[in-house]
């Protein structure tokens, strides 16, 4: 061994002074018992006679690991169950509202927004056994005698003929044959409708030749309606012959991939899992088949001018309240590729600006508010009420045009 060696090894003031702070440092622990340790490497300054090792030095865990700070919660944000898009607990509050169009209930409900994706949804949102008891009996139109609801049917008729055409359009265009199911049909006229379309334009005569020339489309067969109702069953069966099975989208007695068009006006708001039902409906259409959605728009003019009075709220009812993009992103996630948007409907927009505006003369809130009046009055009323409809439909038109209005129309294809 080396003389400078050995001087090194026996004479220990020859080691750095960092060494003499050992025992120091080591004491740590005894500060912190219950911490655990994290050995870091930590760098001896060399002597001017040799280059001395990296000497290890024991550290606590507790100072080495700095805490992660907690999220800042917004503003004026208040923490409740989770967005069912994103998963966000944080919501802004809008407003408080109650049932204004029917008076089913006097509690009050917020309606809030997602402080990340701004999904607008009800808070609380009623239990399953409360929800029933929002619907009044007789939730959909079934005719009776009178002038009133003869001129009433008229008109039901008359504004449905643009769902009618968009959903014509979209099963002539996917060239699909099977069946077409309407989810949510209510008194089942708008399949009653849509079935003597078929028939007074069958394939290979008309517009539909000229836009089918070379695979004429085969006659969908059967029609067939879905509803939560017994009641809307028996009307649709007895006023209008609409075949119409009882139950949830999941339990529809029909073959996977049997339809050539399913049908959802006004009913993905309704629903506490609405991604649920556009799996089933994916599940049931065939390749290429078509789904047609309509929904509130939450983005349109409408809600921002009058907040919790506009029509399309609907408190309590609506439990979740879409913008074009939230519906285009759950259809994606659902396996379906949108073909197009229409943001007019006749019979929705005008309609809904009227009620918002005037929610005492809406005749079905009156009917299923048991309001007494005389047969005249009740006309009168109507044909206010309508006048008031007309009145509405530039601006209903102007705001549609700009892709802002009171509804969205969507169609989609099911993804091969």
């Amino acid at each position: 061994m080396s003389k400078r060696n050995k001087n090194r090894k026996s004479n220990p003031q020859n080691a750095p002074e960092v060494q003499q702070t050992l025992p120091a440092i080591a004491d740590l622990p005894a500060v912190l018992p219950e911490v655990p340790s994290l050995v870091v490497p930590r760098p001896v300054v060399p002597s001017p006679i040799d280059k001395q090792p990296l000497v290890e030095t024991v550290v606590p865990v507790a100072l080495a690991v700095q805490p992660q700070p907690k999220p800042v919660p917004p503003l004026d944000g208040v923490e409740i169950g989770p967005c069912p898009a994103c998963g966000t607990a944080w919501v802004k509050v809008l407003f408080t509202s109650t049932d204004r169009l029917y008076a089913t209930t006097s509690e009050e409900f917020q309606v809030v927004e997602c402080c990340s994706c701004r999904l607008i949804r009800l808070h609380p949102q009623p239990r399953p056994d409360q929800l029933p008891s929002y619907y009044p009996r007789d939730y959909w139109f079934t005719p009776a005698e009178g002038t009133a609801d003869r001129l009433e049917q008229w008109y039901r008729r008359l504004v449905l003929g643009d769902h009618v055409r968009f959903v014509h359009r979209a099963i002539v265009e996917s060239k699909a044959s099977g069946t077409v199911l309407d989810v949510g049909c209510g008194g089942g006229l708008f399949l009653r409708l849509l079935a003597d379309r078929f028939q007074a334009a069958p394939p290979g005569s008309g517009s539909v030749a000229r836009t089918n020339r070379e695979q004429p489309l085969t006659l969908p067969s059967p029609f067939v309606g879905l509803d939560f109702s017994l009641d809307a069953a028996k009307a649709a069966w007895g006023h209008l012959g609409v075949p119409v099975t009882c139950g949830t989208l999941a339990s529809a007695p029909l073959a996977p991939g049997s339809c050539a068009a399913v049908t959802m006006f006004h009913v993905l708001e309704h629903l506490y899992d609405p991604g649920s039902y556009l799996e089933a409906a994916h599940g049931l259409l065939k390749p290429g088949g078509r789904l047609i959605v309509q929904v509130p728009n939450a983005g349109c003019w409408q809600f921002l001018l009058f907040g919790e009075r506009w029509n399309g709220i609907d408190v309590p009812r609506h439990l979740i309240d879409f913008k074009t993009s939230d519906l285009d992103m759950l259809l994606d996630a659902c396996g379906f590729e949108v073909i197009r948007h229409k943001y007019f409907s006749l019979r929705d927009n005008p309609a809904g600006l009227a009620t918002t505006l005037a929610v005492h003369l809406d005749p079905m809130s009156r009917r299923l508010r048991h309001v007494e009046e005389s047969d005249r009055m009740r006309l009168f009323k109507d044909l206010v009420y309508t006048g008031l409809v007309v009145a509405s439909i530039p601006f209903t038109v102007l705001e549609a045009a700009c892709r802002a209005g009171s509804t969205i129309m969507v169609e989609a294809r099911k993804k091969s």
